[in-house]
């Protein structure tokens, strides 16, 4: 038998090892539900729409953008249409939300030729393009990801375009992937109108799995062909005039639309922890399927009920924590009043009156843009909940009378309505059903006040100290660099007032750099504005100075003596704590070999006899240029070469690896002080 002092021990390692399993359990149920932050966006929807910003333009306002049918498809219009519905190969609506620019696409931008290009489903061409700028919109230069661990999940499923087999569905998400060099999950998900929200939950697992640490998650619809204009002809499931009169009694079937939307997605914990602004939180979704219901391409309401449960506990919020619900809502006699009554089932119960659900859809702005519509309301919602507007819903004549709307507490949005943030942040949701009969359900929530920023921007201030700042802009082309100057002097002037320092380290830092460059400087923001608005205005002014970079890249250069002044880098050392941290290595560097001065102290004090030595200004412009050359290096500025002259060579051989900065900072003490003995 055991003796006591060896059950002790055993009993002693089984709680240990308790312990220890209840540890990784809770780790990993905190991980099942971490929150998920949406750090950047991008989108092309009908109506010329081309950012998030101008999607809430149009939306605030309650424009509706339905047109006429495109005319550069190729399609007999006039063949097509017949106002009588049923008609065999006939659509009787010839409206909808279309992308009137669905074709156009630069090649060269992306290292394609326009040959290749002519074979691409213009889906891939939209969603590797809404790829780069939800990136760029996040203040991540997209060159450098090449090699991470950055996923794609695209939902698609009209593959109608194939000229010689470009239609391939899997390389709507694998075409990103393999022009930025990603190498996370590549995802095309086809789920029919939920594919977007579906591909919006697998990137939500994935990133809390840790099989990315960053990922693009969105869909894209274009209509190559007018085929499913016809077919819902035929069911008639359209609405004559185009447009989804969402939970309305008017309603009289959907409107057919088209767009792109792409969301960049990663932890919140690592969103704060790398400073990327965050612009709302994925809390929580779920995805279920209605199985055998009454029929294939019929709504479930239990199913749609069961997945906003689902996500509600997912988010661990209860239905009365949620504000605001962006509908599926077609416009269908069918699909509305089910899912209303799947709302009013679930959020509508346990909540008090004055505080109802309110309920919208995008739909009735732009139609059902189908693979896209999912994350449309997505970014809807974002900027509902940054703005604290609830957007009304279009063409509502009444709440449908096929609804008891007296069975819970949801509202319809008939008019714009202000969104307080009362005791709690706003929260909302979006639901989005396929008729593959795949639900999916996602909770979302505005995004946390950010930390204090340290040393925040003086009002009126450009650069460290008062001194000039530049705003770099760059292009593959002289005639892009134009429009993103303009687009530029839009972004300054929209009300929002960007930092002036903000605009400049998101420009060099969150932008990749191409051959054509504008670089605005000014020393104040308005300066800045002012010298953007009149280089946009007539191609040149004072203050911006325009080029194309060398084929060979940038190179380091470090002078010799002569290049000092009093007061140099000085602001930097309190401005930037990568240059700080160089020159305190620096000085630790040279301390050893300093006669009576200290190196922080030169730059600090205004002591132009310290700067008539030459064994002191020698090694103080060495640190200068060694702490500079590590602070461009931090901004992401690589090389192609590094050179110098005098004790600026000796600093080219550390920048370039040849000389550790112990041996760089000797030898060049000592020089400096042959050189004070010799003269």
């Amino acid at each position: 038998m055991p003796t006591e002092e060896e059950l002790l021990k055993y009993l002693k390692a089984v709680s240990e090892e308790l312990h220890a399993t209840r540890g990784r359990l809770q780790a990993a149920e905190n991980r099942r539900h971490e929150p998920v932050a949406i750090v950047g966006m991008s989108c092309r929807l009908p109506g010329g729409v081309s950012s998030p910003d101008h999607l809430w333009d149009i939306v605030v306002k309650g424009e509706d953008v339905i047109g006429e049918f495109p005319a550069d498809r190729g399609w007999d219009v006039d063949a097509l249409y017949d106002p009588e519905p049923g008609k065999s190969g006939r659509t009787y609506t010839r409206s909808g939300g279309f992308l009137h620019d669905a074709a156009d696409f630069d090649p060269a931008f992306f290292g394609i030729t326009p040959r290749e290009a002519h074979g691409i489903d213009p889906q891939q061409r939209l969603m590797l393009e809404a790829s780069w700028q939800a990136l760029e919109s996040a203040g991540i230069n997209p060159q450098t990801l090449k090699g991470t661990r950055t996923g794609v999940f695209a939902g698609s499923f009209h593959h109608d375009y194939d000229p010689g087999g470009g239609s391939v569905g899997s390389l709507v998400s694998g075409r990103v992937s393999y022009h930025l060099g990603l190498q996370g999950p590549a995802v095309t998900v086809d789920t029919a109108c939920s594919s977007s929200l579906v591909a919006l939950h697998q990137a939500v697992q994935s990133l809390r799995e840790g099989e990315c640490t960053l990922a693009l998650a969105g869909g894209v619809t274009v209509l190559s062909t007018a085929g499913v204009f016809v077919e819902f002809s035929r069911q008639r499931g359209l609405a004559a005039d185009g447009r989804c009169k969402s939970y309305a009694t008017a309603a009289d079937g959907t409107g057919w639309g088209e767009g792109v939307g792409v969301l960049v997605l990663e932890r919140l914990a690592d969103a704060e922890r790398l400073g990327h602004r965050v612009l709302a939180v994925v809390r929580g979704s779920a995805v279920n399927q209605d199985g055998a219901s009454n029929g294939q391409t019929a709504p479930n309401g239990p199913a749609q009920q069961r997945v906003i449960q689902d996500a509600l506990a997912g988010a661990r919020l209860t239905s009365a924590d949620v504000d605001l619900v962006e509908g599926h809502g077609t416009g269908t006699t069918l699909g509305d009043p089910i899912e209303a009554q799947a709302l009013l089932a679930t959020y509508g119960q346990g909540r008090a009156a004055e505080r109802p659900l309110w309920l919208g859809s995008l739909k009735s702005n732009l139609g059902h843009t189908q693979a896209a519509a999912g994350v449309a309301g997505v970014i809807k919602l974002v900027q509902a909940m940054r703005h604290g507007v609830m957007p009304r819903t279009l063409h509502v004549d009444e709440p449908t009378r096929f609804v008891d709307w007296t069975a819970g507490e949801v509202r319809l949005l008939e008019e714009n309505r202000p969104w307080p943030e009362v005791d709690r942040p706003r929260r909302s949701a979006v639901s989005s059903f396929g008729y593959s009969g795949t639900n999916a359900h996602v909770i979302l929530e505005a995004a946390p006040e950010p930390a204090a920023a340290p040393g925040e921007e003086p009002e009126g201030s450009a650069g460290p100290g008062g001194g000039a700042l530049p705003w770099v802009l760059s292009a593959r082309t002289e005639a892009a660099l134009t429009e993103q100057t303009a687009h530029l002097l839009e972004r300054i002037t929209d009300g929002t007032e960007p930092g002036a320092r903000d605009v400049a380290f998101t420009l060099t830092a969150g932008r990749a750099l191409f051959d054509h460059r504008a670089v605005v400087l000014g020393r104040s923001a308005a300066e800045l504005t002012e010298r953007l608005q009149e280089f946009v205005s007539t191609g040149s002014s004072t203050g911006v100075v325009t080029g194309r970079t060398a084929p060979t890249g940038t190179v380091f250069v470090f002078p010799g003596q002569g290049s000092q002044w009093i007061g140099m880098a000085r602001e930097l050392l309190d401005f930037s704590p990568v240059f700080a941290e160089k020159m305190a290595e620096c000085a630790a560097a040279l301390e050893p070999f300093a006669d009576g001065w200290s190196l922080l102290d030169v730059v600090r004090d205004d002591n132009e006899g310290a700067l008539d030595r030459v064994d002191v200004v020698q090694p103080v412009l060495f640190a200068v240029m060694v702490s500079l050359a590590e602070l461009w290096r931090s901004l992401g500025v690589k090389p192609a070469a590094v050179v110098g002259h005098s004790q600026g060579e000796i600093a080219a051989a550390h920048v370039a690896g040849a000389l550790t900065l112990d041996d760089a900072a000797r030898i060049v003490a000592l020089r400096s002080r042959a050189i004070t003995r010799l003269s």
